[in-house]
Formats: C-alpha cells, sequence, structure tokens
C-alpha cells in the first residue's frame, strides 16, 4: 500500500535531521569551527650549575706554576694534593730565635684566588698533625722538635692564626674572616706564614725537621 502524503513528509523529515546530526557531528570531529588563539612558545629556558675552584700560587711575581683545586681530576672531585708551595718555607738551617720571633724567622707568602663562577661563604684553613721525620745521623736526639716550632699566619695586618707551636695547630680548623674569603675574578688573597725555632731549643734539637700538611678549603 503505497504511503499517505503525511507518511512521506515524515519520512523526508527524519531523513533531513539525521543528515544534519551527521554533518554536525562530522564538523565537530574535524575540528572546523573557527577560532580565535594566541600562543608563545619560549625557546631559552635553559639553566647551569656555577663552579668553584680555588687557585693558590706563589708570592707576587713568583713564576712558579699555579695549584688548583681541579688540578685531582677536574671538578668532579675538585680536591687536589699540591706540594709546590712550602708554607713553612723549607729552611735547614734554623737556628732558635728571640721570644717574639722576631729574629732569626722563615717567611713566606702565598696566594689564593677563586677562579669559578661562585661566590663562596666560608674559606677555611685546617692543619694537619705534625710529623718528625727520622733523625739524619749525627742529629740532635729530641724527640719533640713540632713543640718547638712555631707558626703565626697573617694577611696584611690581620692576624690570621696566632702564634703557636705547630704540634698544638694539629687538628685545628681555622675559619678566615670573610673579607679574606675569595671572590669569583677577585684580587688575590695574600696569606703569610711566619715560623721560626723557640728560643729554648738547645743542642738536642740541631738537624731535626717537622713537617705538617695544611688543607684548605673554599665552600660556596
Amino acid at each position: 500500500m503505497p504511503a499517505s502524503p503525511q507518511q512521506r513528509r515524515f519520512i523526508r523529515l527524519i531523513v533531513a535531521a539525521g543528515l544534519v546530526g551527521a554533518l554536525m557531528m562530522s564538523l565537530a570531529m574535524t575540528n572546523t569551527f573557527a577560532a580565535f588563539v594566541a600562543t608563545i612558545t619560549n625557546t631559552n629556558d635553559t639553566a647551569a650549575a656555577g663552579s668553584l675552584i680555588l687557585q693558590e700560587t706563589g708570592p707576587a711575581g713568583s713564576t712558579t706554576a699555579a695549584c688548583t683545586s681541579t688540578d685531582g681530576g677536574g671538578v668532579s672531585t675538585n680536591s687536589a694534593t699540591c706540594a709546590t708551595y712550602n708554607k713553612y718555607g723549607g729552611s735547614t738551617t734554623m737556628v732558635p730565635s728571640n721570644a717574639t720571633g722576631t729574629t732569626n724567622n722563615v717567611v713566606t707568602t702565598v696566594n689564593f684566588r677563586n677562579t669559578g663562577t661562585l661566590p663562596a661563604t666560608a674559606f677555611t684553613m685546617a692543619f694537619g698533625p705534625c710529623t718528625q721525620p727520622t733523625a739524619p745521623v749525627g742529629a740532635g736526639s729530641a724527640t719533640d722538635f713540632c713543640t718547638k716550632l712555631h707558626v703565626k699566619v697573617t694577611s696584611g695586618a690581620t692576624v690570621v692564626q696566632p702564634d703557636t707551636v705547630a704540634s698544638a695547630l694539629a687538628g685545628t680548623n681555622v675559619n678566615l674572616p670573610a673579607a679574606l674569603v675569595p671572590t669569583p675574578g677577585g684580587t688575590a688573597i695574600p696569606l703569610t706564614f711566619t715560623v721560626y725555632l723557640d728560643q729554648s731549643a738547645g743542642n738536642t734539637y740541631q738537624g731535626l725537621s717537622a713537617s705538617q700538611p695544611i688543607t684548605w678549603t673554599l665552600t660556596s
């Protein structure tokens, strides 16, 4: 039985509605609707760590090569052992001084710089144990040479370490004043070591020697 005119109109409406719905869905799926968009892409987003490097040189005008904390394997370890600069002077002809240590003394100056890029907050000087090597044949018989070896450290008019015997300095950690903490690209920080033999050192101290390591630490 043929469809009536009303039925045909109803069918056409159903078909048209379906087509419109499909079209709307197609547009939504393909994102063809227009919109205003503003975009910024940052291309320079970088970050890097700075470096803290301690450098030691001899007296002003010295041609001796520098010791640097990176000599031991770069900044990964940033710790090196340096025997280039003898703070106690290395004299083998010392004789007893007067009570104030102003005679027969040995004076040595070294300089420190921060050759890295980071500012430091602290600079310390740590004294290791003072040891007396085996005496050579014919030397004195004393076994406490470290108690007779005086050490004083200054920087200009600033006293960094007051006059003390080397045996008492063992295990001492000295925090240098803020003004003596090396800055990146700044001037060198001079430190002067004055060593002398106590006036009470008699014949039994002749020909003897002492050794004491010093560790310098720059902290950011």
